[in-house]
């Protein structure tokens, strides 16, 4: 109870706010509020996978601009809030344990940022999504498994064959021992085209990987 009241008070003078929608959390919500976990466009099950080549992929919301989901990705890769990443991997992944092929993964690897990115950034999102995946999903990780050694141009205003093409040798193995012989469920913040998720997968059955599927957080539209 004492604890109780001394959050309320700190809530009171110093409150945290959704990172979907800015407004005060009350008391029993963590960093996105019930509104909008509510009103979060969730890709229904029979939606979620595509081929991608050589990959089954999922994703848990659509993209869409100024909308919640993409404010909360914001506030994940720009505002100093890794936890949002861990918190919707947990979520996340309290459905894919129940979902075939990805409940059969063996170790869950995040696509990597590039050294200069991450030392700016100071953390990769990508890798606290990981980390409430394998919590929810009882899996290990293999953090450190994927470098990306090529700093790449934005993908932006790159047409589809140009971005695959960008991202083509961006990325080496640094771990093989992490992944040979496994199922690997391979992880990044948003899907746009699949060139990013694509040329990891290349690199991860080049090395020895028996199986490469993917989810991530969103999927642009």
């Amino acid at each position: 109870m004492i604890n109780r009241y001394l959050t309320d008070l700190a809530a009171l003078f110093f409150p945290k706010t959704c990172a979907g929608c800015d407004t005060p959390l009350v008391y029993g919500e963590k960093l996105i509020c019930t509104s909008c976990w509510y009103h979060l466009p969730v890709i229904p099950a029979h939606d979620q996978t595509a081929n991608l080549h050589t990959i089954q992929t999922a994703s848990f919301f659509y993209l869409m601009d100024s909308s919640r989901i993409q404010r909360i990705i914001y506030q994940l890769k720009y505002n100093n809030r890794p936890e949002i990443g861990t918190l919707l991997g947990e979520k996340y992944g309290s459905l894919l344990r129940e979902r075939t092929p990805f409940q059969e993964a063996d170790v869950i690897v995040p696509v990597p940022l590039h050294p200069t990115k991450l030392r700016k950034r100071g953390y990769n999102q990508s890798a606290f999504f990981a980390e409430g995946l394998s919590h929810s999903m009882q899996k290990p990780t293999a953090m450190q498994c994927l470098v990306r050694h090529r700093a790449t141009e934005s993908q932006t205003k790159k047409s589809r064959y140009e971005r695959y093409e960008n991202m083509e040798t961006a990325f080496r193995l640094a771990k093989a021992e992490a992944i040979a012989g496994k199922h690997v469920l391979l992880v990044d913040d948003v899907l746009t085209t699949g060139a990013t998720l694509e040329a990891c997968s290349t690199v991860l059955l080049t090395a020895g990987a028996i199986q490469v599927n993917a989810v991530t957080i969103a999927k642009a539209l």
